[in-house]
């Protein structure tokens, strides 16, 4: 709105969501000339959830199942896939996603429940798969914790993936946890310069922040995969190799690599930051974006949409293959146990004789 200053967030713009019947222009009437300027604040609203496990057949994905403890996210990646999200809300997938947050307090509580049900089979859950459990508003709503309390309670498999410092807090349950072979957690570092991480990522942290996360997950005993994502073709992809070995150093026993993902909204966000931050480089980086995805911002096909294809993925892939051989990060992780998972006892529950 006129009057309003824009400070750490990604998204340069609020234009509506791809299901509103209109898009709404803010115009400025004359009342709010004489005003100070005034910070787009961040403000964080609380549904009572209903589910706690969502469930995918995604072949691109390691996993069927996630938990989603928030909606939206205040880290303001601009890059982020999961902004489109947010018209599910009627809200839009600019500002909205990164100022108009929605926490789920009670969700480990329907988790348990669920967990519980008769029929329910045990499977590695992740979580951090669409919007960041650790982003700062869990320093105050807590709501990632109450999950992992009762993942740790039914001693349930859980991946995580996050790149907010705020994980360390719950070193007491994470460590205990893969020590019996249940958590792992993936850390997204996509870039080492701070200048740049601070335009792309706002409000995440800073990058060595993240290497020291990394150096406190390991030493609490808990495995590490670094995640050089998404990787941005002519703006970062020259970063993969320093990445890797700042991750290994800091303690990360694998990696993984994922392509930029510009899907529905994101694509004229991301677009408008790159003319507002890099005008010399916009047009390449765009260009070397349209050659991995066919010729379009973004190509959805399964098998496609998270590695790219052409010549400067291929050749991104070999980078990769090469430096996580040569570092001794290719080594795969065993699988989550599952066998540990149980119900524990509630009360009034009947008790076992033996």
């Amino acid at each position: 709105m006129p009057g309003q200053r824009l400070r750490a967030r990604g998204a340069r713009s609020n234009r509506a969501g791809r299901f509103e019947p209109r898009t709404h222009v803010a115009v400025d009437d004359g009342w709010d000339s004489a005003c100070e300027a005034r910070l787009v604040q961040t403000e964080v609203r609380v549904e009572r959830p209903r589910s706690a496990l969502s469930f995918n057949r995604s072949p691109d994905l390691p996993f069927d199942r996630s938990v989603n403890p928030y909606r939206g996210c205040e880290h303001g990646c601009v890059y982020c896939f999961a902004r489109p999200t947010h018209a599910f809300l009627n809200l839009s997938p600019g500002l909205d996603f990164e100022t108009r947050l929605i926490a789920r307090p009670g969700i480990g509580a329907v988790l348990a429940d669920e967990l519980s049900a008769r029929g329910y089979r045990v499977a590695p859950v992740a979580i951090g798969t669409n919007t960041d459990p650790y982003q700062p508003c869990e320093a105050e709503h807590r709501v990632m914790r109450d999950v992992l309390e009762v993942l740790r309670d039914f001693n349930h498999p859980v991946a995580i993936t996050t790149k907010g410092t705020l994980i360390e807090r719950d070193l007491d349950i994470l460590g205990p946890m893969a020590a019996a072979g249940l958590v792992r957690v993936g850390l997204s570092v996509t870039t080492l310069d701070p200048v740049l991480s601070r335009a792309m990522e706002p409000r995440a942290a800073a990058p060595a922040r993240r290497l020291e996360v990394i150096r406190r997950l390991t030493a609490a005993g808990v495995p590490v995969r670094v995640m050089v994502a998404p990787v941005v073709p002519g703006l970062t992809d020259s970063e993969m190799e320093p990445i890797l070995r700042a991750a290994k150093v800091a303690g990360a026993v694998a990696a993984s690599w994922i392509m930029l993902r510009l899907p529905g909204e994101v694509a004229p966000l991301f677009r408008d930051w790159l003319a507002e931050r890099f005008p010399g480089r916009a047009a390449k980086v765009m260009a070397r974006v349209r050659d991995v995805h066919g010729g379009r911002d973004y190509d959805p096909a399964w098998g496609k949409r998270m590695r790219g294809e052409g010549v400067w993925a291929d050749l991104i892939d070999r980078r990769f293959r090469v430096a996580v051989a040569r570092l001794g990060l290719d080594t795969a992780l065993p699988p989550l146990r599952t066998d540990r998972f149980a119900v524990p006892p509630r009360p009034g529950d009947q008790l076992r004789l033996f």
